[in-house]
């Protein structure tokens, strides 16, 4: 397999075996596209690597021959518009098959992917442009796409080219067109990267400030040789499913690097109506995936589905992150599919940083123990370790240095990178408590934390109780101003259909549930029913939103 070229070994006897003794071996300049793809298609040419359908009825597959042809026909077209090593290029592409020749293409030639997700606005698009000095935009031909992108133009001095996808228009290069007439492409003349040149920009979501740029190296693939083939267990000749729209950095998670690099075959459901999550149950059966990743929101609406018709028989592996996993969830889930859900959690600063890790005991609801290079410590105040039991904040030592996985820098923010990446340890911002077995579980940010009466209480904990009664599909929990208390508990729901529109009845039955599953102090004295949560467009709660009375 190819994996073991950058790893040690493939096989450990447990947890403790795999987090002292696993070693990535670093190649002196890696470049994914060149020593991952390209080998590929060399030495198992016809081994399918893409897997693409829609909800119209198409269906595309590619090896991995046909995938280093594309990314050499899309690097010699970008090439022709003089983009070349360092250059910025935005792509919004959805789910069109189009984003996997462009992050190779751009690999290839040493310039950066900035994925964005289709649902920037002007001004998203202008920041975005301006911040990073973007020279082109990749983009699919989709009518509120390309006007945002249009409209933004003329604030964007640094805006070179515009690439449309799946269609012609004036003003616009044709990316069909493009590739078709492209000349060939010299590869291993043109590799020009080192391991510490940036590769991949992200924008974070910026719930409360303009979103930082999360800068990633070349190294960054082979991080995610973790979360691929450790958490997710993909496997050689596997089907991998993630649902994540490739603006968002659960992309390259699931759906790019650590996948190929175990030599799974990457499945994607590209839909242009209204998400179903059964059709998510019908592509399993249908195509027979073997795993899968979602975010427990997901999951969560899969178990309220007659799931009795369909064969899970082909799934072997099911993991989430990103949001609380409920006991609840996790049981009826493994109940139906005969599937355990694996958590994790990472951060788009970062890979897989805690797991759950194979051959584990999995506790429901916790993130599971620290990854490989991530030595991870929860830390007071005084940068001092908690006790078990005792929240604090997560962070990773760094005074050995930089590792595989963690990100470079926030490009152009020398001091909010400093800030994070202080006295020997990247601060994640994000608190969490460690039981006696080494479990983390995780509670928040480290601004989510309602100070009601004298005590601490952070938002994530009560959400993940919330999340346990049948009646919740989402949450957010928020403190809202109290003259008494100071702060007290809100938590804003969404119902499963089967309670809504909701009642008096059911927010005392909710109320009740919360004292008794968890310290009664926690439980929320203002309780509201909404049909959706606000949320930022990369599909992170807006708690400000919340407080501010901005929901529907």
């Amino acid at each position: 397999m190819l994996v073991e070229k950058f790893i040690n070994r493939t096989k450990f006897s447990s947890y403790e075996d795999f987090y002292e003794n696993f070693r990535l071996n670093i190649p002196e300049n890696f470049n994914f596209a060149y020593d991952i793809v390209d080998v590929l298609a060399s030495e198992t040419p016809d081994a399918k690597a893409l897997v693409w359908v829609n909800d119209r009825g198409d269906y595309r597959e590619f090896t991995f021959a046909q995938m280093k042809e594309y990314s050499d026909r899309t690097a010699s077209f970008f090439k022709s518009l003089g983009i070349g090593k360092g250059d910025m290029v935005m792509l919004i592409l959805q789910r069109r098959y189009e984003w996997w020749f462009s992050m190779l293409a751009l690999h290839k030639l040493g310039a950066v992917c900035i994925p964005a997700t289709h649902m920037l606005t002007r001004e998203d698009i202008i920041f975005r442009n301006n911040a990073a000095d973007i020279k082109m935009i990749v983009a699919a031909d989709e009518e509120v796409i390309v006007q945002n992108i249009e409209s933004s133009r003329s604030e964007s001095p640094s805006l070179r080219h515009l690439v449309l996808v799946g269609g012609e228009r004036s003003g616009w290069e044709s990316f069909d067109r493009g590739i078709v007439n492209a000349a060939p492409f010299r590869g291993a003349e043109e590799r020009c990267t080192k391991n510490d040149d940036i590769s991949l920009i992200y924008f974070t979501s910026g719930t409360t400030s303009h979103p930082k740029m999360v800068a990633h190296d070349f190294l960054y693939p082979l991080g995610h040789i973790v979360t691929a083939f450790f958490w997710q267990q993909v496997e050689k000749g596997g089907l991998h499913l993630t649902v994540a729209d490739t603006g968002w950095g659960k992309a390259v998670w699931g759906k790019l690097y650590g996948q190929w690099i175990s030599e799974s075959t990457i499945f994607v459901y590209d839909y242009h109506s209204k998400f179903k999550a059964i059709d998510l149950v019908k592509l399993i059966d249908k195509y027979k995936i073997t795993t899968f990743c979602a975010p427990p929101t997901i999951y969560r609406y899969l178990i309220q589905e007659d799931l009795s018709s369909y064969d899970f028989s082909s799934l072997k592996h099911c993991s989430t992150a990103g949001e609380p996993l409920s006991e609840e969830v996790f049981n009826k889930w493994f109940k139906l599919t005969g599937r355990a859900i694996r958590e994790g959690f990472g951060q788009t600063e970062t890979t897989l940083s805690l797991l759950n890790f194979s051959t584990e005991h999995i506790k429901p609801g916790s993130v599971g123990k620290p990854a490989p290079y991530y030595r991870t410590v929860i830390l007071d105040h005084d940068n001092h370790e908690c006790e078990d039991g005792e929240i604090g904040e997560i962070a990773f030592p760094i005074a050995d240095g930089h590792f595989p996985g963690l990100f470079k820098e926030y490009y152009r923010d020398p001091e909010k990178t400093a800030s994070v990446m202080r006295d020997g340890y990247y601060f994640t911002g994000d608190t969490a408590w460690k039981d006696e077995d080494g479990y983390i579980w995780f509670t928040g940010r480290n601004d989510d934390v309602i100070k009601c009466s004298g005590y601490r209480i952070g938002t994530f904990e009560v959400e993940s109780v919330l999340m346990q009664h049948p009646a919740v599909v989402e949450c957010a929990v928020t403190g809202a101003p109290d003259p008494v208390r100071g702060q007290v508990v809100k938590a804003t729901i969404v119902l499963a259909a089967a309670y809504r529109p909701g009642s008096p009845e059911l927010v005392k039955d909710i109320q009740n549930f919360v004292k008794k599953t968890t310290a009664p102090y926690k439980y929320p004295r203002i309780v509201e029913f909404v049909d959706e949560l606000p949320k930022t467009i990369s599909g992170k709660i807006k708690r400000n939103d919340i407080r501010a009375g901005k929901i529907k």
